[in-house]
């Protein structure tokens, strides 16, 4: 029978995991007659009993692994954790709070399996219970990366998705300390069909992406899959030099036909305040990049186990 490996990134989910679990095994059970499962928990530095929770689940179902790290790495290096301890020959990425939901998984197993898809994700078609402001920079952000970067980024797109184990195998394969995922999946490539459903609101719990977490993971996929704001830098360097020597030749000429002098103080003030603030607009976006390859140079773990259940002997204590 083949397998399918559930993924599940946990970071102080102790009133959303046993709901999960229970709604998982309903569709298991009721949907999953012929394929094996195995859940793959990745505890994220909790600070609430959520590990506990997790290793009661272990204690009682065999199918249920985990690993816990040290302290909060984030969710991109939970979700490489569980990619790399993952056996099944599919593998897909879910949420613990239901707002991805199981029901679908069905669905999403059969499209590969029939049609021949290498990838089957997930994307929300509207943003209800989000607040109106972080949409609206979300379908800014999706509209920027997708005219700066070569690689498609999907407005609305999940991490939940169903993938081939060679899918799998292939972002595994890139082990870059910056990651952003739906980056990453669009980069491997391989046939993806999306499947479109209306936003579902938190089960239990709070969010942990605030406005500021997401604005810092939007930079994080931008410099990670575009060099576009260098060239930017550059262009806004370049006009303003050739503005400059444009207003030198019209203030030349002014004085010398005309006898007008040239502004006084403030007009002079105001253009270095714009000018001092695009150089350091500029100097900030190579800071960013430059930023990026220190923290690659460094060849520091993307994450650090403290303790775990899981099958593959590879996975140490300290894994990288």
């Amino acid at each position: 029978m083949k397998k399918i490996s559930v993924i599940v990134s946990c970071f102080n989910e102790e009133k959303a995991l046993p709901i999960f679990y229970k709604k998982i095994e309903e569709v298991r059970i009721r949907d999953f007659f012929d394929t094996d499962f195995e859940y793959i928990f990745i505890d994220d530095g909790s600070k609430d009993k959520t590990l506990e929770i997790i290793k009661d689940l272990a204690l009682k179902d065999e199918k249920v692994r985990y690993i816990s790290f040290s302290r909060n790495f984030g969710k991109e290096a939970a979700m490489l954790a569980g990619l790399e301890a993952a056996e099944g020959d599919y593998v897909t990425l879910m949420d613990a709070d239901l707002q991805d939901p199981p029901d679908l998984l069905r669905k999403m197993y059969d499209i590969i399996l029939e049609e021949g898809y290498d990838c089957v994700g997930t994307r929300r078609v509207s943003r209800k219970g989000e607040p109106p402001i972080r949409s609206f920079f979300a379908r800014i952000f999706y509209k920027l990366i997708n005219k700066m970067s070569d690689v498609e980024m999907v407005d609305g797109a999940r991490d939940y998705r169903l993938m081939t184990k060679q899918m799998k195998d292939a972002i595994v394969s890139m082990k870059e300390y910056n990651r952003y995922s739906k980056g990453l999946f669009s980069f491997v490539g391989f046939k993806t069909k999306w499947l479109e459903y209306e936003n579902i609101e938190r089960v239990a719990g709070e969010t942990k992406w605030s406005f500021w977490k997401l604005f810092k993971y939007a930079l994080e996929g931008i410099t990670a899959f575009s060099t576009v704001p260098l060239v930017l830098a550059s262009f806004i360097g370049l006009l303003f030099c050739l503005i400059s020597f444009i207003m030198i030749i019209v203030i030349i000429i002014k004085t010398l036909v005309f006898g007008d002098p040239t502004s006084g103080w403030p007009s002079l003030t105001c253009i270095i305040f714009m000018v001092s603030g695009i150089q350091l607009f500029s100097l900030g976006i190579i800071g960013q990049y430059l930023s990026k390859t220190y923290l690659e140079v460094k060849k520091r773990p993307i994450y650090i186990i403290r303790e775990q259940k899981v099958g593959k002997e590879q996975m140490n204590e300290n894994k990288v």
